[in-house]
């Protein structure tokens, strides 16, 4: 069996590679999000990125498959950094490059692979966004425009090390970051015809503990209240301080927010009575939702489901489990 060929710029891109200190890391829910995020989407048991080293491809996210690295004469993903494009291999039991691949032969038995270029902000292309069946399927030219916008997610958090796009407080994603990555999302759900749900929440009283117990307080205050919706939502969906109290979940799919926001409520419920804080966590809670029959852009459901959440906020509802709801589109 013979591997990929090497690219042309091979020594610039394993100097791009080895200088983001990506490699060996540590794994990040940033890039997990979105690996768990494609294999909700295109139903898939595996989603990786994967980076392709001199010698191997290690992979800085890995759903569905145990090992964090293979040699890179194995690698699909060796072949995918060759191309513009997303490449796809519909049967590997048919391709002459990868019939005999151990990768196919053994497990994880590979039949179908699609990889999309993850390219590094000075350019190289350090790895893939990959998706691997264990049945041979074929992505339509949507499909693969939606895994190039995935692997778009991906590239605009290698980034953060030169645009700041997250919440240092917190952890999540800030305003900017959740804007680059929450457009992608609609995109790919108004070209696949998946209904999506973003959830608005304002961190009620955060004022009167600052100015009641300082600012330190209202630091932990909003500490915790990131760590809660951690609990309450799901690891696909993304999560975000767009600044000061308010807070946004972008969720793929409609029926999976009011589950959600019930577990929030019953989260906030189990912690406000421990006695082991001198203030309540509470939120006020509205919601819109994306229809890809008639898609509107991120913008105009941030702004429906402000809305809807300062309906609940005027009704008194506060951390209630009934949520202010808005049909976008």
């Amino acid at each position: 069996m013979a591997g990929a060929p090497k690219p042309a710029d091979e020594p610039r891109r394993l100097a791009e590679l080895h200088a983001l200190g990506l490699l060996d890391s540590v794994p990040e829910e940033r890039f997990d999000r979105v690996t768990r995020l494609a294999q909700r989407l295109f139903g898939v048991p595996i989603a990786l990125v994967s980076l392709v080293d001199e010698d191997r491809q290690w992979f800085k996210s890995h759903q569905g498959l145990a090992v964090a690295e293979t040699p890179r004469e194995f690698a699909f993903c060796a072949h995918a950094i060759l191309e513009d494009g997303v490449m796809q291999v519909p049967d590997a039991t048919a391709d002459p490059r990868f019939m005999d691949n151990p990768l196919v032969l053994g497990s994880p038995k590979i039949r179908f692979y699609a990889g999309a270029p993850i390219i590094g902000p000075d350019g190289a292309k350090l790895g893939t966004l990959c998706l691997i069946d264990r049945q041979p399927r074929v992505l339509s030219s949507a499909d693969e425009a939606s895994l190039r916008d995935l692997a778009d997610m991906i590239e605009h958090e290698i980034a953060t090390t030169t645009l700041a796009t997250g919440d240092e407080l917190t952890g999540l994603s800030n305003r900017r970051g959740f804007e680059m990555r929450g457009a992608r999302l609609l995109e790919v759900c108004a070209r696949r015809g998946i209904r999506a749900t973003l959830v608005y929440l304002d961190l009620d009283g955060l004022k009167t503990i600052n100015d009641g117990l300082g600012h330190d307080a209202g630091d932990l205050a909003l500490r915790e209240f990131a760590a809660i919706l951690g609990q309450a939502f799901r690891g696909s969906d993304i999560i975000a301080r767009l600044g000061g109290d308010e807070f946004v979940v972008l969720m793929v799919g409609a029926s999976e927010a009011p589950p959600a926001i019930n577990r929030l409520a019953d989260l906030l419920a189990a912690r406000n009575k421990a006695p082991r804080s001198p203030f309540l966590l509470e939120a006020s809670v509205g919601s819109a939702t994306f229809d890809p029959g008639t898609p509107v852009s991120l913008a105009d459901l941030l702004a429906r489901a402000d809305a809807a959440m300062y309906d609940e906020k005027r009704s008194g509802g506060g951390h209630r489990r009934a949520a202010g709801n808005a049909q976008a589109g």
